[in-house]
């Protein structure tokens, strides 16, 4: 595999190569820089910092809700906002980039050429929305159970989704989103899914438990059209996951509020 230039190589650090991936998937001044290489040894340890970004989603949500009195549909519209400025729409051109792709007829080839390709068709820009609107009005359902604690899970577990698909997706390389693939594996996938477990059951009982399956099936499945569509994954294709499994998430739990 080719060398990637975009962090400054240097040995391998457990704090910086965390605070790497802190300043690799957030728009916050951190600015800690290591190898993707090393960043990408600690890759697991993902969903742990996103617990910390859904748990300032949160408190954001706290604060229109019962500070400012904002009704549920606004409120979860600032923390979806908020969610995406503080990621800096990390993800948002993957999930545009692989629904153009999978839109197009053709061979793998040129489906993965539509993904790379810098334009953005009519099926991204719909899908985009679908999934925005759609996460919207999973986070206003679960506000309106007052179970804001979903916010964090649903934030946390996305980032189990996008594992979910590392971990069974072919890579595409050279690019940055292989190194995120080959780091993942069996062991690495399970100690994280466990310990996020624990941590979804402790914030949200069974309804967090159910939130973290949501993650797990929609990672599995994007896996799944990644591999009928391109036979590889990438970047674009991670970053589908992600958005996916934060939606997935939501939709569990608003199902899960429901019944128990």
């Amino acid at each position: 595999m080719e060398h990637d230039d975009y962090f400054k190589e240097e040995g391998f650090s457990p704090v910086k190569s965390l605070l790497g991936l802190l300043t690799f998937s957030t728009i916050l001044p951190i600015n800690v820089f290591t190898s993707i290489e090393y960043m990408t040894r600690l890759v697991w340890c993902w969903p742990f910092i996103h617990l910390f970004i859904g748990a300032l989603a949160a408190l954001c949500g706290f604060l229109c809700a019962n500070i400012l009195h904002l009704n549920a549909f606004f409120t979860a519209v600032i923390v979806y906002a908020f969610l995406m400025l503080i990621t800096g729409y990390n993800h948002l051109d993957g999930v545009m980039d692989m629904a153009d792709g999978v839109m197009v007829h053709g061979t793998p080839e040129k489906k993965i050429s539509v993904v790379k390709d810098s334009s953005v068709g009519a099926g991204g820009i719909a899908t985009l929305f679908l999934v925005a609107s759609l996460t919207i009005a999973g986070i206003n359902n679960i506000l309106d159970y007052n179970f804001i604690m979903g916010i964090v899970i649903c934030e946390m577990v996305a980032k189990i989704s996008l594992l979910s698909t590392a971990l069974t997706s072919k890579p595409l390389t050279p690019g940055i989103g292989s190194y995120f693939i080959l780091s993942t594996n069996s062991f690495n996938y399970t100690l994280s899914i466990v310990i996020v477990g624990i941590i979804a059951f402790l914030l949200g009982g069974a309804v967090g438990l159910i939130g973290l399956l949501g993650a797990v099936v929609s990672g599995f499945l994007i896996s799944q059209i990644a591999k009928r569509n391109f036979g590889v994954a990438n970047g674009d294709v991670l970053g589908m996951s992600n958005e996916v499994g934060r939606l997935m998430a939501l939709l569990f739990m608003s199902i899960a509020l429901y019944f128990l």
